[in-house]
């Protein structure tokens, strides 16, 4: 028998009340049936979260900046041998709680739309092509390609969904057909055409009038119809019950729940499918489409082993958890995720040339900008100011300098711009680790800037870091700036004062190793911007506005300091292209380097249309074709 057959099967012997019940994220046992107590919420955004110590891969953003699909498979691969085997432990127990079953809420594949939004970090960036791309790399490495499904992938925020967070319970997107299908649905499409995702997750806010969570035009039109999608769809957490709450497009929680059923949402996270059962006494529902429903979800469970004792993934040992194997592929993808966006030829850096090196800035020691959000938790975590520490053999000097965002904020009754002063002053270079941490960033009820709900008001560093960096660049010393975000920080200043300036996106546990090894030369850096950096807060359009007129590097206007796909190297290279498809590329000296080849079209506006990670040693040429 199939896995359908068999969920038909199943669910055939099943209750009205019953059927409904499993349509519960936390779906309850039925044990007349020998089915266990299931909880369908797991996240693993760049790790398995929320389980415990697990591996902490970098942010899903850094992630996308090392343009490197075949390495980003591997770590998704890692991820779900770490996933399989908490499973295989925690189903001892004899069910599974949340965060502890298979059905994982990843990856997050909106458009980085606007850079203000708090959770774009989350996201691959700006570009539909790199964002699926990247996408298809991670679900298949979830996934896997046995007999059994390995996870369940769910590709989400499904759809037109980016900000702003405060508003998303009741938020309107109206969009044009043009942006739609070339912006903010490409991504979807394209997972769904080359990975076949196993699950999908319904926003929040409306499109066009429409809740993403029982839109007829976004579901059954596009998903199911024109996308060919034979998945199940799961509903946002609370997003159904925000139909007559928040988007007022029903009365009640019955009409909610009908609304949403009828229109394919088979599975909710939250509590409004507890009214299906006065949905289907008042006629709104059938029992047909709740069968329906429940089928899909048996379907997946039987398809990743659950009912069955030949899952080839039973075996995945609970010690591949941060095992040194793990370690080692988190601090390659830390590496290729660093981005170089200026350098004056003082990186990498001369040991024997310093003797004191001063690390300043509230980000130099920070546990919280090397996990971002959606994380687990690492056993073993590497800050940038430690290391730096283990790398370099001479002196170094630490100073916070300030807070990160508190302009009112001492240490201990004292002044920490002047603590950062006296510690510049006594070293020989100079290394700033500023910028954002995810608790300045985030989603709804998780970041600082209360009245906008984790966006961000706008893209500069927040004061007390401006002004400690005025301090220490009115000493003159060399200067290496980094800067550690999950988004867009104007850096105009930092690209006019510093010597080198670096962005290093939330960087996982390996963060600071990976830092220290790109800075002393251990490694060539060979990131790319996943997205457009402005120079400032008047280049962006209105926050709320979902055009895409005037935003990412498709469609900007104007000049930015730093553009999308931007990113320098420690080797000499040089691209030589010989016709539309195939192009050599020459290291001329400096170091070897992996280096990500884009490939663009130009008209009628920029797009970026593949690429490719290569690695190019000191005097080779190396020929790639597209």
């Amino acid at each position: 028998m199939t896995f359908l057959e068999r969920a038909k099967n199943l669910v055939s012997k099943m209750t009205i009340e019953e059927k409904i019940a499993q349509m519960r994220y936390d779906a309850p046992a039925i044990e007349r049936l020998g089915v266990p107590a299931y909880n369908w919420w797991n996240e693993c955004l760049h790790g398995v979260a929320r389980q415990g110590s697990a591996t902490v891969f970098p942010q899903a953003i850094a992630m996308a900046s090392s343009f490197n699909t075949e390495l980003m498979n591997k770590v998704a691969t890692a991820i779900s041998d770490e996933a399989r085997a908490k499973y295989n432990e925690f189903k001892k127990f004899g069910s599974t709680e949340q965060y502890q079953g298979l059905t994982y809420w990843s990856p997050n594949i909106n458009i980085f739309r606007d850079p203000r939004w708090g959770r774009g970090h989350e996201t691959y960036g700006e570009d539909p092509l790199l964002t699926g791309k990247m996408g298809v790399a991670f679900i298949k490495g979830l996934q896997g390609e046995g007999k059994y499904r390995k996870l369940d992938a769910t590709i989400k925020h499904y759809a037109v969904h980016s900000g702003p967070e405060y508003e998303r319970h009741s938020f309107d997107a109206i969009v044009s057909k043009e942006d739609l299908y070339e912006t903010y649905l490409s991504a979807f499409k394209y997972c769904i055409d080359n990975a076949k995702p196993s699950a999908v997750m319904g926003a929040y806010n409306r499109v066009n009038g429409e809740v993403c969570c029982g839109s007829k035009t976004l579901l059954q039109d596009i998903l199911f119809g024109e996308f060919g999608f034979d998945g199940y769809v799961v509903s946002d957490c609370g997003a159904i019950r925000d139909f007559h709450t928040g988007h007022k497009v029903t009365t009640c929680e019955a009409e909610s729940a009908a609304l949403a059923l009828n229109n394919g949402c088979h599975l909710n996270c939250g509590e409004a499918y507890l009214s299906l059962y006065e949905a289907y006494e008042m006629d709104l529902i059938t029992e047909e489409a709740i069968t329906e429903a429940v089928e899909k979800l048996f379907e997946a469970r039987f398809r990743l082993g659950m009912f069955d004792d030949d899952c080839e993934y039973d075996s995945i040992p609970f010690e591949v958890v941060e095992c040194d194997e793990h370690r080692q592929l988190n601090l390659k993808m830390a590496e290729e995720s660093i981005v170089l966006l200026k350098n004056n030829g003082i990186l990498p850096l001369d040991k024997s040339k310093y003797k004191t090196i001063a690390v300043i800035g509230p980000n130099s020691d920070r546990f919280s900008v090397l996990i971002g959000n959606y994380n687990g938790n690492p056993s073993k975590y590497i800050t940038p100011l430690r290391g730096i520490q283990e790398e370099f053999d001479g002196k170094v000097i630490f100073s916070s300098g300030c807070h990160p965002s508190n302009v009112d904020s001492c240490m201990w009754g004292g002044h920490p711009i002047r603590e950062g002063i006296i510690a510049a002053s006594k070293a020989d270079l100079v290394i700033m680790c500023m910028g954002l941490n995810p608790g300045m960033e985030g989603e709804e009820g998780d970041a600082y800037n209360g009245d906008v709900a984790g966006d961000k008001k706008d893209i500069e560093l927040p004061e007390p870091q401006r002004m400690l960096f005025d301090e220490i660049m009115k000493l003159g010393k060399p200067t290496v700036f980094v800067n550690i975000s999950g988004s867009c920080v104007s850096l105009t200043q930092q690209d006019e004062s510093c010597d080198a300036v670096i962005q290093c996106f939330y960087g996982g546990a390996e963060c600071g190793h990976a830092l220290a090894n790109v800075l002393f030369g251990k490694a060539s850096p060979s990131g790319r911007l996943p997205v457009t950096f402005y120079r400032s807060t008047e280049d962006l359009p209105p926050f709320r506005d979902y055009s895409m007129e005037n935003r990412t590097y498709k469609f900007f206007k104007g000049k930015p300091l730093y553009p999308f796909g931007y990113g320098l190297t420690y080797g000499q290279i040089e691209e030589k292209w010989l016709s539309e498809n195939e192009v050599e590329i020459s290291n001329k000296g400096g170091m070897d380097t992996s280096y990500s080849v884009l490939k663009f079209k130009t008209e009628p506006h920029p797009e970026l249309l593949d690429f490719k990670k290569v690695f190019v040693r000191v005097g080779e040429t190396i020929r790639v074709e597209f």
